[in-house]
């Protein structure tokens, strides 16, 4: 789901099993990155995980650093979450080059950026694409959910 010119990517670690099992993005009945679409103004109505393929109508697309394998990151074999599943995923990104690649949890943000990060947008970037870390809409993260970040993503990507 890397098409160029997108506005925003949101990049995740590795599917969930509901996911891998249904065959799309964020299909576990309890998470809320579809609903957090919505109600940031990303998707002009609620969708269904199924209609994942329609994001790019929207200047959105999805991806995840382990491509490979699924289930919860501490499920995952060593090195799913690596420097070269991470160089890969930054290489598609570079010939993509959305505005704006938005990690869904902090693991696939501080993976990806070899830190300790926090929330909100990153001083690093991929070329022109900057670069976001979101709370993980997962029902297993919803100690850390805080949908503000979401808005201020979408507003950002909206360009305010």
């Amino acid at each position: 789901m890397l098409a160029p010119g997108l506005r925003l990517v949101f990049c995740g670690t590795a599917a969930g099993a509901v996911s891998a099992a249904r065959g799309c993005y964020y299909a576990h009945p309890q998470n809320r990155f579809w609903r957090a679409l919505y109600a940031a103004g990303l998707t002009p109505r609620l969708l269904d995980p199924s209609e994942f393929a329609l994001l790019p109508r929207f200047g959105l697309g999805l991806t995840d650093i382990a491509k490979t394998v699924s289930g919860m990151d501490k499920q995952l074999p060593a090195g799913a979450l690596g420097r070269a599943a991470c160089d890969a995923m930054a290489q598609k990104i570079a010939r993509a080059q959305p505005g704006i690649l938005a990690f869904t949890s902090l693991t696939a943000g501080r993976r990806f950026l070899r830190v300790d990060a926090q929330f909100g947008e990153q001083k690093e970037t991929i070329g022109a694409t900057r670069l976001w870390l979101l709370p993980s809409p997962s029902p297993a993260a919803n100690w850390n959910w805080d949908e503000k970040w979401w808005r201020a993503l979408a507003e950002a990507a909206r360009g305010g």
